[in-house]
């Protein structure tokens, strides 16, 4: 009964949609999403999910210092920067390696940068999660992820990379949206959603159970915390918050 409705009002969506399945099919909306829409519309996002997240961003981060390396400086890598919306979280003196799969967020990104002149930006690298071979093994305090892992391709290759890159003792922190709990209303939408919302938003999946991944994880310790975010209108209300030690 549910699948059946879910495929009905997946058809629904998919009709509203149109204009941009065609595109798809005929290979323009994946460059214009990179280069245009996706960054444009995660900026908009973003001022939201901000004002949502900030506390609990602050809460997070606040023990970013406890993992400085043996010479007292943190080196941190985040993956999946987009424009820089952490930055103001880091502590200063951090020495910050941002990478992106999608080089298209400049403007963001420098207006960040010159808001938080606390930290020390070593480089950019547009790189994917699942493969950061310009890193250097054991070569980073800390790994930042932020809803990141709902659209990587392997959600497993990526943790292997984060847990390569950190020194040992080293901490993995994330905020990530997840799917709902399977028999809630939230979930049967984010069900409804998941094709065309992953199209139009850059590969974004709605419905990873992103917490078994980590618990798969060879973390040494992990804290992990099921939370809720008001998100207006959108399938992304539930979120897991922590981070792992290597």
């Amino acid at each position: 009964e549910a699948g059946a409705s879910v495929l009905l009002l997946r058809a629904c969506l998919a009709l509203l949609a149109s204009p941009i399945y065609l595109l798809s099919f005929l290979g323009m909306w994946e460059p214009f999403c990179r280069k245009v829409f996706f960054p444009f519309v995660l900026d908009k996002i973003s001022v939201i999910h901000d004002k949502k997240s900030k506390k609990h961003k602050q809460e997070l981060f606040r023990n970013l210092p406890d993992f400085r390396g043996p010479s007292g400086e943190l080196r941190l890598l985040e993956i999946g920067t987009g424009g820089g919306s952490n930055f103001q979280f880091y502590p200063p003196g951090c020495k910050v390696t941002c990478t992106d799969i999608n080089p298209n967020f400049q403007e963001n990104l420098s207006r960040n940068m010159k808001k938080n002149e606390h930290l020390h930006y070593e480089r950019f690298l547009v790189a994917a999660g699942e493969d950061l071979h310009q890193v250097p093994s054991g070569s980073v305090d800390a790994v930042v992820c932020t809803l990141v892992l709902c659209s990587v391709h392997s959600v497993s290759s990526t943790l292997r990379e984060v847990l390569r890159v950190l020194r040992p003792g080293g901490a993995f922190y994330f905020l990530e949206h997840v799917a709902a709990e399977h028999s809630s209303w939230r979930y049967f939408w984010q069900q409804v959603c998941h094709p065309t919302w992953k199209l139009v938003f850059a590969g974004c999946c709605l419905t990873r159970e992103l917490w078994k991944n980590l618990e798969e994880a060879k973390f040494s310790e992990l804290k992990i915390q099921h939370i809720n975010m008001a998100m207006p209108w959108m399938p992304i209300e539930p979120h897991i918050v922590g981070y792992g030690v290597k």
